[in-house]
């Protein structure tokens, strides 16, 4: 696997930001700053500056007031859910929303070694092509990651002949995606970049699994991915 290129220099800079504002160190509606004063402190081009602010208020993390006394501002995030290395911002039910994960985390060998039993070849074309959005997102951001992970998982899913596990599983990873808002790394970018990588590394040999239909390699790499398996 080739490594993760390194995140781009206003990826790194917005990863900053949305942590100090998921970390509450900017409350919502207080100026975070102004481009001119972002680029002081990050030493980065307006333009970068600039892709950096459009990254966090795609993400709803914050929002651009003009004129004077204008900038960036925090925007609510939501109740924080703190999930091993990962700060998910989530709209409420921050409480239903780890338990959901922890029934994900139950579910998930059964899930897994079903689908390599009654895997087809559409289905492991299909995972091999999440797996190349898998690997684009990781290339972006923490948020983008989760996205296309839960896309992945959701598919494996629904391999499964078991109607009941599959649906109880694929309800809860709906139910933290609708409840999500935005996820970060809780350490810095160079470290949120090494993680990733070591994720995707993970979801590429749980997937090589699945499709050869080895069930102890199977099982082998979802205790692996268990290990993490609440930041997906």
């Amino acid at each position: 696997m080739k490594p993760i290129p390194a995140l781009t220099r206003a990826h790194v800079l917005a990863g900053e930001l949305e942590k100090q504002i998921l970390d509450r160190e900017f409350e919502p509606g207080e100026l975070i700053g102004t481009i001119e004063s972002l680029r002081g402190q990050s030493g980065f081009a307006r333009s970068t500056v600039g892709e950096a602010i459009r990254l966090l208020t795609d993400r709803g993390l914050a929002e651009i007031r003009p004129g004077r006394g204008g900038g960036l501002f925090a925007t609510a995030a939501g109740p924080v859910v703190r999930i091993r290395h990962t700060l998910l911002a989530v709209t409420d039910a921050p409480v239903s929303v780890a338990e959901a994960v922890a029934v994900r985390e139950a579910l998930e060998p059964l899930i897994d070694v079903d689908a390599a039993k009654y895997r087809t070849p559409a289905d492991s074309a299909e995972m091999a092509q999440l797996l190349v959005q898998l690997a684009a997102a990781a290339s972006r951001s923490t948020s983008e990651f989760l996205l296309a992970n839960w896309n992945l998982h959701e598919r494996i899913a629904q391999i499964s002949p078991n109607g009941t596990a599959s649906a109880l599983y694929l309800s809860m990873t709906r139910f933290v995606r609708d409840h999500a808002v935005t996820a970060v790394h809780d350490e810095s970018p160079e470290s949120a970049a090494e993680w990733l990588n070591s994720r995707l590394e993970t979801h590429e040999e749980l997937v090589a699994a699945i499709i050869a239909g080895d069930i102890p390699r199977v099982k082998a790499a979802t205790e692996r991915h268990a290990e993490s398996v609440a930041d997906d």
